[in-house]
């Protein structure tokens, strides 16, 4: 009896406890949508959190609740986002692909320590603990955390101790990222790539912070050394879409930093360039950049000399659609009108042009801003935003008696767009160029190569002072032309209407003027006169503005006291939130690297502004290079020769206009790279090793 009693209290609780349960659970039922089932179905199911989310079951409901879209999985790849996409009828568009990538390349086993610690291994930790031990505050410290964070198996240590990524397992979800506490290994995409501005926080050589264009020199150095250059290119059209041009007129600043200076001669970093970019054209076949899909928006780009089309090339690539304004017949700028084709041959110019083109730009020549449109025009046609890169192609005058009295005066500019157009231009025997950049020099050798026997330059300060690029001057002086420094022209002598002579006066260097250089000074009575039958003045080049003179948008546009359009430095805004300029409109005139540099930073800001972001820069950014360190005392580097450019004989060049550089050969450019120190900016990578 006791156990049947037993055991019908027990039922009976029993009883109770399910019907109170059921009660409970029609009572709290949590309702689960179905889609939200359906699409974690197809998710992998690893919970590995690389989606920003806790789990599988958390991305599905995000993607139901439209927080997220169909690619949220970032180990399920393209198939995955397809399969979601088509649960919840969303575009499973193909995002760009990222790789996590180290930013520090010194050697845990060589870097500089102030202290050691005991019983912490843990990069957080050691961080918080000041700042981690390291002598370079940039370095990494070598304790693993984002190794153990990855949950992908996707990073190891390498024989270095740093970090090292296997490509074929990241899926740049980000963790190692999010728990870096010095932000050294990051999550790269190409976009983030080219439109990061460079700070004092990134760990860089002097010859990358010299650049322009920011150009990773010893990443592109490095891979031509591996011999993959194909990589190399693309290293430098992260920064830079013209390897092909800058190869050949590039003043290649970068070389007067490079740290072998202090061992033998600097490395030969623009002809390494040259050699990576013929490779590609010579390869038959592009190496085209990932382009993201439409974004919808539209960007006008008026101007399709150097700056312009770089900006157009990293918008294209960014998914915006764009359309080049052109007021000449051809694309290209100074670029094409500007330097004579034994610099850079047409051809190897619109090979180049034809791979920006090839992204989807949209091209309109012999369409002038004021006259054939205006800026009303282009935001009623559903422009966002616009980039001014109108270029400088106005000379400044002599400014000296008889000036406007012979034909036979003109400015090296106009000489040069001249042949630029295909159009004759005869020269006599005895031609005078008065001017000291490239411009000038550009005058003078072509005027040799049309035939004349005597080419004088005069230049009113030393060779010294001259802005030219140095190549320039000493491939001129092969060539036979006559320098004049320290002379400055007076007067130009002629009977009608023919040129006969130029007066000059000779100079001395005085007192330093606004530009830090000694200012010229003339010599009285030093008059001489040299016989001329052409001058082409080349004493500088302004912008052309009368295309923004009408009135409306254009008219609010700010000028600066040198006629060029005023715009914020490393934004390019103009006074207009959505107009902005760059490169020799901004400028003045300038070099091509540094309107390229002027393109990119202006896709960078446009970017911002159309994706409703904040438009700044970082506070710790530079627009000039600051000064670094040379090489530890006590460091031995081996000397080695450096890479000289295969060139015509001088004989060959006489009455024509072949291209006189013809590259360095593949066993060169390897030899080369070697002599590559891959230094960054406080530690130097392979320096201790090499001198051990």
């Amino acid at each position: 009896m006791e156990v049947l009693a037993a055991a019908l209290v027990i039922g009976g609780i029993g009883t109770i406890a399910a019907i109170g349960l059921g009660v409970a659970a029609k009572v709290f039922a949590v309702y689960i949508d179905p889609k939200v089932i359906e699409v974690g179905e197809v998710l992998p199911g690893a919970n590995c959190g690389g989606c920003g989310y806790t789990g599988c079951a958390a991305a599905a409901t995000a993607v139901v609740k439209g927080k997220v879209g169909a690619n949220v999985c970032v180990v399920g790849g393209q198939e995955c986002a397809e399969a979601v996409a088509g649960i919840m009828g969303l575009s499973a568009e193909e995002g760009e692909v990222g790789i996590a990538e180290l930013g520090c390349k010194y050697s845990v086993t060589t870097a500089h320590l102030l202290f050691d610690y005991d019983g912490i291994e843990d990069c957080r930790a050691a961080a918080l603990v000041n700042g981690g031990g390291k002598v370079c505050s940039m370095g990494c410290l070598g304790f693993g955390t984002c190794i153990s964070a990855c949950q992908f198996g996707a990073l190891y240590r390498g024989a270095d101790g740093l970090p090292a990524v296997d490509k074929e397992r990241c899926t740049a979800c980000g963790a190692c990222e999010r728990i870096c506490p010095k932000g050294i290994i990051r999550v790269q995409t190409p976009s983030r790539k080219f439109t990061h501005v460079q700070t004092d926080d990134d760990c860089v050589a002097p010859c990358q912070a010299t650049c322009p264009a920011q150009i990773d020199i010893p990443a592109y150095i490095a891979a031509i050394g591996r011999g993959d250059y194909e990589k190399a290119v693309c290293i430098i059209k992260e920064s830079n879409p013209f390897p092909l041009v800058c190869g050949r007129v590039c003043p290649h600043v970068c070389e007067s930093v490079c740290r072998r200076n202090d061992i033998d001669e600097p490395v030969n970093i623009n002809h390494l360039k040259r050699f990576a970019a013929d490779f590609e054209m010579n390869s038959g076949k592009r190496f085209l950049p990932q382009v993201l899909p439409p974004n919808g928006k539209r960007v006008a780009i008026i101007g399709a000399g150097p700056g312009g089309l770089t900006c157009a090339y990293y918008l294209a690539r960014m998914g915006y659609q764009i359309k080049v304004f052109e007021s000449m017949p051809k694309p290209g700028g100074m670029l094409l009108y500007g330097i004579p084709e034994y610099r850079l041959p047409k051809k190897t110019l619109d090979w180049e042009i034809g791979g920006i083109l090839e992204l989807g730009v949209e091209l309109e020549c012999d369409k002038k801003l004021g006259v054939d449109f205006t800026i009303e025009d282009l935001y009623e046609q559903g422009y966002d935003a616009i980039f001014l890169a109108v270029g400088a192609w106005d000379s400044r005058r002599l400014g000296v008696p008889g000036e406007q009295d012979f034909p036979q005066v003109a400015s090296g500019t106009e000489f040069l767009i001249k042949r630029g157009l295909g159009e004759e231009t005869p020269v006599g025997r005895d031609v005078i160029i008065v001017g000291g950049g490239n411009t000038a020099m550009d005058a003078a050798r072509t005027s040799w190569r049309l035939g004349a026997e005597n080419v004088y330059l005069l230049y009113r300060r030393s060779r010294k002072e001259m802005p030219a690029n140095d190549i320039e001057v000493d491939e001129g002086e092969h060539e036979g032309i006559k320098y004049h420094f320290l002379a400055a022209p007076t007067k130009l002598i002629g009977t009608g209407g023919k040129l006969d002579a130029m007066e000059f006066l000779k100079m001395e260097l005085g007192e330093p003027d606004a530009s830090g250089r000694r200012r010229p000074v003339p010599i009285e009575g030093s008059e001489s006169n040299i016989q001329a039958d052409n001058v082409f003045s080349a004493i500088g080049q302004s912008p052309d503005l009368t295309c923004l003179d009408a009135e409306g948008v254009a008219s609010k546009l700010g000028r600066t006291k040198w006629n060029s359009i005023e715009a914020a430095d490393g934004t390019m805004q103009t006074d207009v939130s959505n107009i902005f300029s760059g490169g020799d409109a901004w400028r003045g005139a300038a070099t091509a690297v540094e309107a390229i540099r002027d393109g990119r930073f202006a896709a960078r800001s446009i970017n911002l502004l159309l994706t409703g972001e904040e438009l700044t820069l970082p506070s710790n950014w530079y627009a000039r290079a600051p000064k670094l360190p040379g090489i530890d005392e006590g460091i031995k580097i081996d000397k080695s020769e450096r890479a000289r450019m295969i060139e015509l004989s001088v004989d060959d060049r006489r009455m024509n206009f072949n291209e006189v550089e013809l590259g360095i050969t593949e066993e060169m450019a390897k030899k080369e790279s070697e002599r590559c120190l891959q230094c960054g900016e406080v530690c130097y990578q392979g320096y201790r090793e090499k001198a051990s």
